[in-house]
């Protein structure tokens, strides 16, 4: 356990955050699969630009890399392509 006041507040910010982010990560696996098992084009073009619009905002806050941002973006495009 920290013992310095500062420290003390790092370990609940950090709480704090790291829950934050786990669940932007989990939705934006939601939004991910949900494209992917989209059958039909239209379903699929719908879900696709709500996923690509949160991998954007995803990556300029730094919570998933750039280059996982593109990886993403290009297998849900290859799928919609797909159809």
């Amino acid at each position: 356990m920290p013992q310095h006041k500062s420290a003390i507040k790092r370990v609940r910010q950090n709480e704090v955050r790291k829950l934050r982010n786990n669940a932007k990560r989990s939705k934006l696996r939601t939004l991910v699969k949900s494209t992917m098992v989209a059958t039909d084009k239209e379903t699929a073009e719908k879900s696709y630009k709500a996923a690509v619009a949160y991998i954007d905002k995803l990556t300029v806050k730094g919570i998933i890399h750039k280059n996982t941002a593109g990886r993403q973006k290009s297998a849900l495009t290859r799928h919609l392509n797909a159809l």
